[in-house]
């Protein structure tokens, strides 16, 4: 039995589901120490919950999907409408050494996933399909190359596997992050900057994200003003979405969003002279941001995963250590293996195994325990959302030529 629930519902189930991940974080002592973020808590009950319900009853919900996507690219948004060329500066040579940390871990990524495929006896493009197109890519990602493979290099199925992996990667990205920062801190016995986890920090201008549970102070006006930014923002990505399909600029709409926000962002602030409301923009970024999360999960169907053939789920577990193991002596090492390194590993996990949105949510689980990381929130945020998405494209596409 097939239950549709419409916009309005899928609103308060993923509104009830993070009040269920708060709850669940507030209440049980482990998954404070491991740092698993409140959306990931309670959207996996949610899951386990709806898996239940398909194995006694056959029933199978389905969420609002536009629903998940508009607060998607809300996210998206609220990180361009955050980054002031001024404050991008501030990430400096850090940001160039962590996308090229990233980049290698792409090649790392996809090799390990065809060279495993390859030893299974499986096609060596289904371990492409588990590698950077569904776990650095997403679901997005997964939908697109996914089409490309089945129609173009007979891969059966690649979406339905595409998407199962992004679901696989989504959830493991969740769960890894904070545990291996955490271990990163104790073992290192490393502390964060004095004096940057303060309410007076947040108004001197912070990145986006660094402080969610922060009371910001807003009025009607700063709201109006902000929706209109966003309301541009997404109008701008869905205009070059339809502009540049079918070419060679032909990029997923979540980038446009987050290009629209850099550009609207910058030409306000420097051209027109206008004070743009960060505080509010955080705000409508937070929520965007679990939202998105809670949607993402609760339209997660367990039963997909389990009936995902040994062999893939053999190249997922060892991918999982990879992504581990390269964060923990890799990303750790040349970031600095200080307090800022193991937020920016929290990070890596995110959305090396899963997605942005995942990433920023494993670094607010660390930084609400240990305290601020403003290098890592400046540099995570662009890097996974746009820098790693070009690249990604790239190197998914020299990939398919050689073993294609």
């Amino acid at each position: 039995m097939d239950i549709q629930f419409s916009t309005y519902y899928t609103l308060i189930f993923a509104a009830i589901v993070l009040l269920v991940g708060k709850f669940l974080v507030q209440r049980i002592r482990w998954l404070r120490e491991f740092n698993i973020p409140e959306p990931v808590a309670g959207g996996l009950v949610a899951a386990l919950i709806s898996w239940g319900l398909n194995a006694a009853f056959d029933v199978r919900a389905s969420f609002d999907t536009g629903l998940q996507t508009a607060f998607m690219l809300v996210f998206f948004s609220s990180i361009g409408l955050s980054a002031n060329f001024l404050k991008l500066r501030e990430g400096g040579m850090g940001l160039i050494v962590f996308l090229l940390v990233v980049v290698v871990f792409i090649g790392v990524q996809n090799s390990v996933g065809v060279a495993l495929a390859t030893a299974l006896g499986l096609d060596p493009l289904i371990g492409l399909i588990a590698g950077s197109i569904t776990l650095v890519g997403g679901h997005g990602t997964a939908g697109a190359w996914g089409s490309v493979l089945e129609n173009d290099h007979g891969i059966p199925g690649a979406i339905t596997l595409g998407i199962a992996c992004a679901t696989f990667g989504l959830v493991i990205g969740g769960l890894i992050g904070g545990p291996l920062a955490k271990w990163l801190i104790q073992r290192h016995g490393l502390k964060h900057p004095q004096g940057t986890g303060d309410a007076g920090a947040l108004e001197a201008g912070t990145p986006n994200f660094e402080f969610p549970h922060k009371t910001r102070l807003i009025t009607a006006d700063a709201a109006i003003e902000t929706m209109a930014l966003f309301a541009g923002c997404l109008a701008f990505a869905e205009f070059m979405s339809q502009l540049t399909k079918g070419t060679a600029l032909q990029l997923p709409t979540f980038v446009w969003a987050l290009g629209g926000g850099v550009l609207i962002r910058n030409v306000l602030d420097y051209v027109f002279n206008f004070e743009v409301f960060d505080r509010a923009i955080d705000v409508f970024g937070n929520t965007g941001l679990s939202v998105y999360l809670a949607i993402a999960l609760l339209s997660l169907k367990l039963w997909e995963l389990a009936g995902l053939a040994g062999p893939l789920v053999v190249i997922l577990g060892v991918q999982t250590l990879v992504m581990a193991a390269y964060a923990g002596f890799v990303t750790f090492r040349l970031m600095g293996s200080n307090y800022d390194a193991a937020v920016l590993c929290a990070g890596h996990c995110g959305f090396g195994m899963g997605a942005t949105p995942t990433a920023v949510a494993n670094m607010q689980a660390i930084t609400n325990q240990y305290g601020a990381s403003h290098k890592a929130f400046l540099i995570v945020p662009m890097v996974g959302a746009f820098f790693i998405d070009l690249v990604n494209a790239v190197a998914i596409q020299v990939f398919i030529n050689v073993f294609g």
